[in-house]
């Protein structure tokens, strides 16, 4: 007698906890939510990386070379070109590096000329070429002792003139006693080379008769 009133006291109160269920509605919720798709879910959807997907295909080629073999490209290592250095001992024209000799005579005939010079009452100095002077550097020092005496203190502007009385602006530079600045256009535009000898004549303390004694005048004449 007991157990029967058990089971229908359990059963009354199943039945009481479904019309609850009904009257909130959840059995038709719960229903809903297994009836949704995925694309539907409200959950947040997993990113996935995209694949790409690979072919071979075949490399069109021209018709012009397709007959030609495939071109292999090679690493080269070229070596490396040095910048050109100044040569010093290098004169211009054919006459090479003058020997002690063909120097020692066009220094005894700046002599001679420089004897006849020096009866006008000018200073006069000579300056027997070098390499240096006439190509390279184009730097032409002049003896201490005559830039004291017979040009200016201070670094000044020297025209040479020559003997066709064609002019030359130089610059003089008192410090290093010496033609800097324009003395390469008069050697090169006068040809100077190794050998050769140069006479300067002070005119003034910014004018210099320049006379020339080259060192071809010999070998002309030995040929």
């Amino acid at each position: 007698m007991g157990k029967v009133s058990y089971e229908e006291s359990r059963q009354k109160r199943v039945e009481e906890n479904k019309k609850r269920l009904e009257d909130l509605n959840l059995i038709h919720l719960s229903q809903s939510l297994k009836n949704l798709s995925p694309k539907s879910s409200p959950m947040k959807k997993v990113w996935k990386p995209r694949t790409v997907e690979k072919k071979m295909v075949a490399v069109r080629r021209s018709a012009r070379v397709a007959k030609n073999p495939a071109p292999v490209y090679v690493e080269v290592h070229l070596p490396r070109l040095s910048s050109p250095r100044k040569t010093y001992g290098v004169v211009r024209g054919n006459y090479g590096v003058a020997t002690e000799e063909e120097r020692a005579s066009t220094i005894e005939k700046a002599e001679k000329l420089v004897a006849k010079l020096e009866e006008e009452g000018y200073p006069t100095v000579i300056r027997p070429m070098l390499p240096s002077h006439v190509t390279g550097c184009f730097w032409l020092g002049l003896p201490s002792d005559f830039c004291r005496t017979s040009l200016p203190n201070n670094d000044a502007a020297i025209t040479l003139v020559d003997e066709e009385g064609d002019e030359y602006p130089t610059v003089y530079l008192a410090r290093k006693t010496g033609l800097s600045g324009g003395w390469r256009g008069f050697a090169m535009a006068h040809e100077l080379v190794d050998g050769d000898t140069v006479i300067f004549q002070v005119i003034s303390h910014s004018i210099f008769k320049v006379y020339i004694i080259r060192r071809s005048d010999d070998v002309a004449l030995e040929g």
